[in-house]
């Protein structure tokens, strides 16, 4: 993701000792392999030493190509990591490689962008990564973040695993020992014109640059075996210009990614059975979903809209069970806690200029029965 100067994304800080883990279907058959024509699987996996081999050699064609570019190339980390206290060890999603568009001054995977990657909590060393768009050039980076929770392997095995929710349109189901995928979901939004180089015209792919699920946090619900993921439709234009690097903290993209305004915009809420790949039930939206889930104990799900819309969902079936105007986007994941023995669910609602939906500022707080 490019960062623009009307948005800014802040990584929070997490304290080790507080943390714990977190608590219209497109396609026919669940891949269960890393290889599949709808979403590029990379070849890049591998131990320490064949990943060290590969930033090595993109090094070396870099530096032949024009000097010291790779250390421009990024990619930033968004969002907050998830820390799996037991072993240790940190799992983060990385965001694209600059200019976002324009590949050609970057040969090679550009390692560690586009990935999710784990390293020790203590000493900071290599652990392993899993690239899920090798060479992005479609600014499709990874930037929901990872949650850690227990997943069925293709053995039926129940053991520990780190889920996350790609603007690709998939959830990726990962063993958290390995990085090995295990599976990924269906499509949750159509994918049209997948993989489409960008021109100089402007080449037309579904997912645009903002997903698939943006920067918006998953929720997972282990009584349901769902995760509940906020998604976009938004058909965008890619075009590709040889633009040099501008040099200190100025917007490198490499060409341009444009929303098609002709064409129907939607969001859609979608629940993944983590164990399958298959999706349980979705709820389309009248606007692009970003934000985030929450799903409590007690088998809600919360999510809201830019047209001020806050709904609340049965988290098995999907049934649309309350809904309350706040005003203003409901652009945040909501959060639930109780005080004295009552729950309640807190959200803010500030809108988003990213996707220009209602500024505000309210937090509104709902108590349940």
């Amino acid at each position: 993701m490019a960062p623009s100067p009307r948005y800014l994304a802040v990584l929070i800080p997490l304290l080790f000792a507080a943390l714990a883990s977190p608590t219209s279907r497109a396609a026919d058959e669940v891949q269960n392999t890393p290889t599949t024509t709808s979403a590029p699987m990379p070849s890049t996996f591998g131990p320490v030493s064949q990943a060290q081999l590969d930033s090595t050699a993109e090094k070396k064609q870099l530096a032949d190509k024009g000097g010291d570019f790779y250390k421009t190339l990024g990619g930033g980390v968004w969002m907050t990591p998830a820390i799996d206290r037991k072993t240790h060890t940190v799992f983060f999603v990385v965001g694209n490689p600059s200019p976002d568009l324009y590949g050609a001054i970057r040969p090679g995977d550009n390692l560690y962008t586009d990935s999710l990657v784990a390293i020790d909590l203590d000493t900071g060393k290599y652990k392993w990564h899993y690239q899920y768009v090798p060479h992005d050039v479609w600014d499709l980076d990874a930037v929901s973040p990872p949650i850690l929770i227990d997943v069925r392997d293709t053995n039926g095995k129940m053991i520990p695993g780190v889920i996350h929710g790609g603007k690709t349109g998939h959830i990726y189901v990962h063993d958290r020992a390995t990085g090995r995928l295990i599976r990924f979901s269906q499509a949750m939004i159509p994918q049209e014109n997948m993989w489409t180089l960008p021109t100089a015209e402007g080449a037309r792919m579904l997912p645009g640059a903002n997903g698939g699920v943006e920067w918006s946090p998953m929720a997972f619900d282990p009584k349901t075996r769902l995760a509940y993921a906020a998604n976009l439709r938004q058909p965008m234009t890619y075009q590709v210009t040889d633009a040099p690097y501008p040099g200190g903290s100025k917007l490198w993209l490499g060409g341009a990614f444009k929303v098609i305004a002709s064409e129907e915009q939607w969001g859609k809420l979608s629940a993944v059975n983590v164990d399958t790949g298959k999706v349980a039930w979705d709820f389309k939206t009248a606007q692009p979903l970003i934000g985030g889930v929450l799903v409590t104990g007690g088998g809600l799900v919360f999510n809201g809209e830019g047209n001020g819309l806050f709904r609340a969902f049965d988290a098995s079936t999907g049934k649309k069970l309350w809904e309350f105007q706040c005003g203003a986007g409901v652009n945040a994941p909501a959060v639930s806690y109780s005080v004295r023995g009552k729950q309640y669910v807190a959200v803010a609602a500030g809108g988003n200029t990213q996707l220009d939906f209602k500024r505000g500022n309210t937090v509104l707080v709902f108590a349940l029965p």
